[in-house]
């Protein structure tokens, strides 16, 4: 994979930057995160900033952004005593990776946040109630989300994949009152 990338890839490296940014990850991890990902051997630091025509100070940094996430580690070639780079394999073990540190970084100090509120709120007169309740239904609903997430986080691939490819099957064994978009009506 080392030097000139063909379009394919160029194209698959370009597109997984576009949409980092769009998860709010910078683009040039999302790409090394990419072109390690499609690698099949173990690349420097150099193959890195060469094959994505990227500064070696740029890539340094984005090596250590992807190691804190897990997407990332450092492997040793027989002969070469410089530090190359993989990406996990595994997209089900990536998912995960990435769910659970945005778990972590971001939800996770939002309900710390909003449990405070809750408790603060109920002996704050200057908040309506109604904003004290809307306030309560986005803590009730991200305690969910929460909960759901630790409730599947280590289920086998396989188990979820059986659910996920079950998609909107399970609609069916929900009573009519229960379904999207029937909410609240009469």
């Amino acid at each position: 994979m080392v030097g000139v990338l063909s379009p394919t890839t160029q194209k698959y490296i370009l597109h997984w930057g576009e949409m980092g940014t769009r998860w709010g990850v910078n683009r040039t991890v999302a790409q090394i995160h990419a072109l390690l990902f499609l690698a099949n051997e173990p690349l420097t630091a150099e193959d890195i900033a060469a094959s994505l025509n990227v500064a070696r100070s740029n890539v340094s940094n984005s090596l250590k952004e992807l190691q804190s996430w897990g997407l990332a580690r450092i492997t040793h070639v027989m002969g070469d005593r410089r530090d190359h780079f993989v990406a996990l394999q595994d997209v089900w073990e990536i998912f995960r990776v990435i769910m659970e540190e945005r778990k972590r970084r971001e939800i996770d100090p939002t309900l710390t946040v909003l449990r405070e509120c809750a408790i603060e709120g109920e002996h704050d007169a200057a908040i309506p109630p109604a904003t004290l309740e809307r306030m309560g239904e986005v803590l009730a609903f991200l305690e969910m989300l929460s909960s759901t997430y630790s409730d599947y986080k280590n289920l086998p691939p396989a188990t979820l994949q059986r659910m996920l490819s079950m998609g909107g099957k399970v609609a069916k064994f929900l009573s009519p009152e229960d379904k999207p978009g029937k909410r609240g009506e009469s």
